[in-house]
């Protein structure tokens, strides 16, 4: 009873707050997906159709050079990865995507989950388009988790793995995940998707919440509002609350074959420090870099310093 009357007072003030400042802010409706491939769409950006999916990729850097294939995160996107490509695009050729239910991909119409075997199948059949024979890996939490699921699917083609912030094994959700996954406050947010709500996110997942410029919120707020992108969140975040919940999660961690490195931001709120002392103990070879004072996404609060200790490993 207690957590109806909650909702139903959320709901009430969620609706004052819209009437009172306003639609955009508040995410109401959905941003044209003209305007946002306008804005968010670059020379690079390309547009490849995998089965139902037309996925938003762009392919940079040394073109003949060894391929890097970057994973973004939950309710991020490509973007997440300027700063490595700036710094690595000289020594690497750079694939980057938009993952389904983000970013300018958007959402698979016929799913209401995103499972893991749905995320490495169209990443297998995206590769295999692009004749990608092998390649180094890197993801960052969500994308770490499809990085070494994918490397234990394709063992040929990974030649060494970057996990970064990487889930993986059983946890806590982080508090914004877990509500927006409860059933109603899921369909409320498909509506309504306050500014304010993602910035405060976004400071909660940077260590330091000083680099959290308007700039970055207005970029991660728009993409959300991409048609269909609520809605394709919602089921991500639904699907990840029953995978958090999975004792067998990380059974097979200890099978993967490629080299691996860890890093991680020592001030991550969302996949704290102790998950990667779990990869480190099913995985005693791999390496570990972390980061004082970073949060969630190194690769956007420290890109010169990750992508630096990233080409490190990969160099090797």
């Amino acid at each position: 009873m207690k957590t109806i009357r909650f909702v139903m007072l959320l709901s009430s003030a969620m609706l004052a707050i819209t009437l009172l400042s306003g639609c955009a802010s508040m995410g109401v409706g959905s941003r044209p997906l003209s305007e946002l491939t306008q804005n968010y769409a670059n020379n690079e950006s390309q547009f490849l159709a995998v089965d139902d999916l037309v996925i938003h990729y762009r392919d940079e850097g040394l073109k003949n050079g060894p391929v890097l294939v970057l994973l973004h995160g939950v309710a991020s996107s490509l973007h997440t990865w300027d700063g490595w490509v700036e710094q690595l695009g000289d020594r690497y050729r750079i694939i980057r995507i938009d993952l389904p239910a983000h970013g300018l991909t958007g959402p698979d119409p016929e799913l209401d989950r995103y499972e893991i075997n749905y995320m490495v199948d169209k990443l297998d059949k995206f590769l295999n388009r692009l004749n990608i024979d092998e390649m180094y890996l890197a993801g960052n939490s969500l994308g770490g988790y499809i990085s070494w699921n994918y490397a234990l699917h394709r063992p040929d083609r990974v030649k060494k793995l970057v996990l970064i912030d990487s889930a993986g094994y059983p946890q806590d959700m982080p508090f914004i995940m877990s509500f927006t996954a409860t059933p109603v406050i899921g369909e409320i947010s498909t509506l309504v998707f306050p500014r304010f709500m993602l910035a405060s996110n976004l400071e909660e997942a940077y260590g330091d919440d000083d680099k959290v410029s308007d700039e970055l919120v207005k970029r991660y707020h728009d993409l959300t509002l991409r048609p269909g992108n609520r809605e394709g969140l919602v089921a991500v975040f639904r699907t990840m609350a029953e995978q958090s919940e999975n004792p067998n999660l990380a059974d097979r961690v200890k099978e993967l074959q490629p080299p691996v490195l860890l890093m991680w931001g020592e001030e991550d709120l969302w996949v704290p420090l102790e998950i990667m002392e779990k990869f480190r103990e099913d995985l005693p070879s791999a390496q570990v870099v972390t980061y004082e004072g970073v949060g969630h996404m190194p690769m956007e609060e420290l890109p010169v310093q990750s992508a630096r200790d990233a080409s490190g490993f990969l160099l090797q």
